[in-house]
């Protein structure tokens, strides 16, 4: 699959590995096959690109990396755990301890502030930083006390960034997190995640159907058909401002 240098570390650790994961949905009258066989390893720190068209398997190897659902056959791994053997429980504490989701729509509730829906996070993490951090490390720092309707979809999505990351996950997980901008909010969004793949450490993969969003990446993994069909690790990597599409 390729290694990417990331830090300088020429070993970096491996965060998520998977082995010969498939996903079959019954539909009754069909089996729709969503992934076929993905063997992948993302490593600490890493800011990884998953690249392909709806329907590729994306999103539902997001969904399994996250916790989210579990794969037909395969087995999946974080750090040591393994995810395919944990109970339910396990897996909520998992969700709720390790994981930030971001998601193309941003789920914020609307009678909240910006900083009482990254709130609602932080009163059942384990060691939070405070919501304010989290809204001025994404560039809120003046928008707290705005409700959603009050702020601009690129705003709504950025809450919605601090509102994963303020639980202090190991990972983000973004599915198509721009899908719903234009490209100039995109990019002020994709800052945001950039500066905490940065700053924070935090293992990030994000999933998109645009191209232009690879040339972020440490590598980028692209989908076709349920597989992975190609692996490309970016020995130069693009700053999100200089991203276009």
């Amino acid at each position: 699959m390729g290694t990417p240098a990331i830090s300088g570390d020429p070993k970096p650790q491996i965060t998520f590995q998977t082995k010969g994961i498939t996903k079959v949905y019954d539909t009754g009258d069909v089996q729709v096959h969503a992934l076929r066989g993905v063997d992948l390893a993302l490593y600490e720190g890493e800011f990884a690109v998953l690249l392909g068209p709806s329907g590729s398997g994306k999103s539902t190897l997001l969904n399994i990396l996250g916790g989210l659902d579990q794969p037909t056959d395969g087995q999946v791994w974080f750090r040591n755990q393994e995810l395919t053997a944990a109970s339910e429980r396990e897996l909520t504490r998992y969700r709720r301890d390790n994981v930030g989701f971001v998601f193309q729509f941003y789920n914020l509730v609307p009678s909240l502030t910006a900083r009482e829906n990254v709130e609602l996070v932080t009163e059942i993490a384990r060691s939070p930083m405070d919501a304010r951090e989290a809204l001025d490390i994404v560039g809120l720092k003046e928008r707290v006390d705005h409700f959603p309707a009050q702020l601009s979809g690129g705003e709504q999505q950025r809450v919605a960034i601090a509102r994963a990351i303020a639980k202090r996950p190991d990972v983000l997980l973004c599915d198509e997190p721009t899908g719903a901008l234009d490209s100039q909010t995109g990019v002020i969004v994709l800052e945001a995640i950039e500066r905490v793949n940065a700053e924070l450490g935090t293992t990030t993969a994000v999933i998109t159907h645009n191209a232009s969003i690879a040339d972020m990446a440490h590598r980028v993994v692209s989908f076709a058909d349920g597989a992975i069909a190609r692996v490309v690790v970016n020995d130069a990597r693009k700053p999100a401002r200089d991203i276009t599409w």
